[in-house]
C-alpha cells in the first residue's frame, strides 16, 4: 500500500464587506495613514460590523466557499477543526456549531486555540488524523472577528486586526504531495506579552473587569516584534535545513500576516526572493489565525502542482512554527 500523506485539495475563504482604513483610524485616534504603514504595511482591514454575528458567520461564509467551489458533498466530512481566538461562546465550541451549518452532520469538530498560530497548529493536526488513515476528508477553518476584542480607544492595537475566515481541506495524498514537514514550538514566556487579562478562570468577568477594560487585547508591541522576528525566520530557517532545501527549491513563502517588517525578516533569512513572498497584510491587517488560509484563498491561482510551500507563523503565548507543504493540484 502506498504511503498516505495529507494534502490539501480545496480552499475557501471570507472577508467582511465593511472597509476599516488608515484614513478612518485617523479620525478615531492619534494616527496617521504614514505611520501605520511605513511601521506595519497595512493600509485597511476588513470588520464584521453587525454584533448579532461572531466568529461561526466568518467561518460557515469560509467553508461555504469551499463547499461550492470543490463541489464537496458535507456529509463526507469527518472532522471539522475551527482554529481561533475569538470563539462565539466559552464553552459550546464554535466548531461544532458550524459543523452543523453547513451540513457536516457526520462530522466531528472542535476548536483550536493558539493564537496566530492556530491554523499552522491545525494543519498539523489535520496531518496526524489523514494519515492514520481512519479519516478522509478533514475541514479546518482559521477564522477570527478580532474587532470584538479590540478597543478602538488603544491605537497600539486597533491599527493592527481585521475580522475574517479562511477554509481548508484535507485528503489522504498518495503521490507524495501536501504535508512534508512541520517544526513547531512554544514557550510560556510570552504570557505577558500578548493577552487579554478578564473572562478566563484566572480573572472572570465582573463589573469592576469591564470598568478597567481588561476584555480588550493588550500587547508589549517591542517584546513581541522581537520574538516574532526571531522565532519566525528561526524555524523558517530550520525547516529548510531539514529537509535539504534552498532558497531556489521554495515556491512560495505563505508567512503570518501580522507585520510586513516580520514577513520581510523571515524572507531575508532564508534568501527569497521578493515575488516568492506571499502578501495580503495591506488589504486584512493581522486576521490571527485566519492569515495563512486567506494567502491561499487570494492567490490560489498561482500555485501549480508540485509546487514547494513553506508556511511560517508566530503567535500569543508564545507559539510559533513552520511547515513545508507540496501543493497537490
Amino acid at each position: 500500500m502506498s504511503t498516505i500523506t495529507a494534502a490539501i485539495t480545496a480552499v475557501g475563504g471570507y472577508v467582511p464587506d465593511f472597509v476599516l482604513t488608515n484614513k478612518l483610524l485617523e479620525t478615531m485616534v492619534d494616527t496617521n495613514d504614514e505611520w501605520i504603514t511605513s511601521r506595519t504595511g497595512i493600509k485597511e482591514r476588513r470588520i464584521l460590523k453587525d454584533d448579532n454575528l461572531g466568529t461561526s458567520y466568518l467561518a460557515i461564509r469560509a467553508a461555504e466557499d469551499l463547499i461550492a467551489k470543490g463541489n464537496i458533498n458535507p456529509l463526507e466530512i469527518d472532522l471539522v477543526i475551527v482554529a481561533s481566538t475569538t470563539p462565539d461562546m466559552p464553552v459550546a465550541a464554535t466548531a461544532v456549531y458550524v459543523a452543523t451549518q453547513i451540513g457536516a452532520t457526520n462530522a466531528f469538530a472542535y476548536d483550536l486555540q493558539a493564537a496566530c498560530s492556530g491554523f499552522l497548529y491545525a494543519m498539523s493536526t489535520a496531518d496526524a488524523y489523514i494519515k492514520s488513515g481512519k479519516y478522509k476528508k478533514v475541514l479546518i477553518i482559521g477564522a477570527d472577528k478580532m474587532s470584538s476584542i479590540i478597543d478602538y480607544t488603544d491605537r497600539a492595537t486597533c491599527i493592527i486586526f481585521g475580522d475574517g475566515a479562511g477554509a481548508v481541506l484535507f485528503e489522504p495524498n498518495y503521490e507524495g504531495l501536501g504535508m512534508q514537514d512541520e517544526f513547531l514550538r512554544s514557550d510560556g514566556i510570552g504570557r505577558d506579552f500578548l493577552k487579554i487579562d478578564a473572562g478566563g478562570s484566572l480573572l472572570p468577568a465582573s463589573a469592576e473587569t469591564v470598568a478597567n477594560r481588561q476584555h480588550y487585547v493588550f500587547q508589549d508591541g517591542k517584546n513581541v516584534y522581537k520574538y516574532a522576528v526571531t522565532g519566525m525566520a528561526d524555524v523558517s530557517e530550520k525547516i529548510l535545513q531539514r529537509n535539504n532545501l534552498t532558497n531556489s527549491d521554495v515556491d512560495w513563502l505563505i508567512a503570518h500576516q501580522a507585520n510586513k517588517r516580520i514577513i520581510d525578516a523571515t524572507a531575508n533569512r532564508i534568501g527569497l526572493e521578493e515575488e516568492k513572498v506571499l502578501i495580503n497584510i495591506h488589504k486584512y491587517g493581522n486576521t490571527t489565525s485566519a492569515t495563512l488560509p486567506l494567502l491561499l484563498f487570494d492567490f490560489e491561482k498561482k500555485f501549480k502542482k508540485g509546487d514547494n510551500l513553506i508556511f511560517a507563523a508566530f503567535g500569543g503565548g508564545f507559539t510559533w512554527g513552520s511547515i513545508y507543504l507540496k501543493w497537490a493540484y
